[in-house]
């Protein structure tokens, strides 16, 4: 069976996840000041395309927060998990969340093309936006998130019916398009509700 791995721990090259986690819940105490290296740790400018084929930059989300998921479209449990507890955190924020834009970025470009994303991503809320492109563009936008990522194919398995080995974050970023927090694999939409709540009333 096709699985995705949750590799949470290899997306932070400089910090441990704990630090990481540690450092951002102080800074929530202290008016959500991140120290520059955790700020500029995730996150950069990206060019691809969403789930209709239109042409995307971060740029085009500025003044609103990201919420960003690396995932595949065919992987089976661990992505489709997060992204509904994405959704269950949009629709426990109500109104607030008017200013966050759930997004999900294909790390499988090879299959993830637009018209697959765009079914893909309907499952989960009609604000949902897939994003994909080129190999090269991924490999950009997946360096400056610091996502792992690698195809794994089963002995005597057809070459397009492989696994993609990755990490499992969630990402803030915020209307600047500066890194805020993360949520690891799994996180209750409830909770990423209730932490997200804290960014939008600062």
């Amino acid at each position: 069976m096709v699985r995705c791995f949750n590799l949470a721990i290899l997306a932070i090259a400089a910090l441990s996840a704990s630090v990481v986690m540690h450092a951002t819940v102080e800074a929530q105490d202290e008016a959500d000041v991140l120290p520059p290296v955790l700020e500029s740790l995730f996150g950069g400018p990206f060019s691809l395309v969403d789930h209709t084929g239109t042409p995307r930059s971060d740029e085009d989300f500025r003044g609103k927060f990201m919420l960003i998921y690396f995932g595949y479209a065919s992987c089976p449990s661990i992505c489709p998990t997060n992204l509904q507890h994405m959704a269950e955190a949009i629709d426990e924020l109500d109104d607030a969340a008017e200013n966050i834009v759930p997004i999900f970025v294909s790390i499988d470009p090879d299959r993830d093309r637009p018209a697959i994303l765009q079914d893909y991503v309907s499952h989960f809320g009609e604000r949902f936006i897939g994003l994909t492109g080129s190999e090269a563009q991924i490999r950009v936008v997946a360096k400056a998130y610091r996502v792992h990522r690698r195809k794994v194919v089963e002995a005597d398995a057809d070459a397009r019916d492989y696994l993609v080995d990755h990490a499992s974050i969630t990402y803030l970023i915020g209307p600047d398009g500066k890194f805020r927090t993360l949520f690891p694999h799994d996180t209750a939409g409830k909770v990423m509700a209730e932490r997200i709540a804290h960014y939008l009333m600062n």
